[in-house]
């Protein structure tokens, strides 16, 4: 299948810029800087705010132009303030207070149960925040993500770095990492799978924002074929040093009928559009997933 090349963003002078002002101002003086930047993205990257429309559009159907594109500009300034955010964490400077919701829940799941858990994240909030918040459940986290292309942002994110207790499986490997997967699940790690966006690979149609989306079903496969449960991971920042880290939503994915394995899939993946629909809603600027998972595309991967 071909694959899509996407612009990268952010350079090394841009980071550095971004790392005096955080270690000089504080957070403060560095999300101040992002008025700026982030006017120059409103107005020169078209494609960036192509790509932030087609949720916009759909997530303030009331919207006139103008508000339209003033949304695209908070969207990028919250996005903005996530990445200052990630590195503010992976650079020791410091940390942000986190509520931790439904963590009874998945530390009751990981007790009664050798097997580990599949956490289903999305393009939102702040996964690498989110991941020192588990960090108190003891448990190794493996990341399903490819490398990361661009050096500036790998070298000032810290993004796949060696970590004792956050590791990385890429979809790179051998039947896209399924057997490094199945083995963490085994042994009762958490695997952090994104759920969001397909990258080619087959979908279900599912109902999201009053139109058709199509999100990749492969998490509950995995799931119900290792027999674990399925945690949907999210987090929101929800002031200037807290952020709000939700594992409350639990699935069970199982396959009851070998003629309706599709079907019953479809489901599961519904209900996951759903927690995303909700999380919008209350959180409106911090959906990140800057691609259109409505597009025609996505549907020709549909299986």
């Amino acid at each position: 299948m071909k694959q899509v090349t996407e612009r990268k963003r952010g350079n090394r002078l841009g980071f550095w810029f971004f790392r005096t002002s955080l270690k000089w101002t504080g957070l403060s003086g560095a999300y101040g800087l992002l008025y700026f930047v982030c006017l120059y993205y409103l107005i020169f990257d078209r494609t960036a705010v192509s790509a932030s429309m087609a949720y916009i559009q759909r997530r303030f159907r009331a919207f006139n132009g103008i508000r339209k594109y003033l949304a695209v500009y908070r969207l990028f300034i919250s996005q903005g303030k996530s990445l200052i955010d990630r590195y503010y964490v992976v650079s020791g400077l410091g940390q942000f207070d986190i509520e931790l919701r439904g963590y009874d829940r998945i530390k009751g799941l990981l007790r009664d149960s050798k097997k580990g858990i599949i956490l289903l994240t999305a393009h939102v909030g702040n996964w690498q925040v989110t991941m020192t918040a588990l960090e108190k459940l003891g448990k190794t986290v493996y990341l399903l993500m490819s490398p990361e292309e661009n050096a500036a942002v790998k070298n000032s994110l810290n993004i796949d770095s060696g970590n004792e207790k956050v590791k990385i499986i890429s979809p790179d490997n051998f039947l896209g990492g399924i057997i490094e997967i199945m083995k963490a699940i085994d042994e009762g790690s958490l695997v952090s799978i994104m759920g969001d966006r397909s990258y080619g690979h087959s979908t279900s149609e599912v109902a999201l924002l009053g139109d058709r989306a199509y999100f990749p079903h492969s998490a509950f496969s995995i799931a119900a074929a290792a027999r674990c449960p399925v945690v949907v991971l999210l987090s929101a920042k929800v002031s200037t040093r807290k952020y709000v880290v939700d594992v409350s939503h639990v699935m069970e994915p199982r396959y009851r009928s070998r003629a309706k394995k599709k079907e019953e899939m479809e489901g599961f993946v519904q209900a996951y559009a759903r927690v995303l629909e909700d999380y919008s809603a209350e959180y409106p600027y911090q959906w990140f997933m800057f691609h259109d998972i409505w597009g025609p595309e996505n549907k020709a991967a549909a299986n």
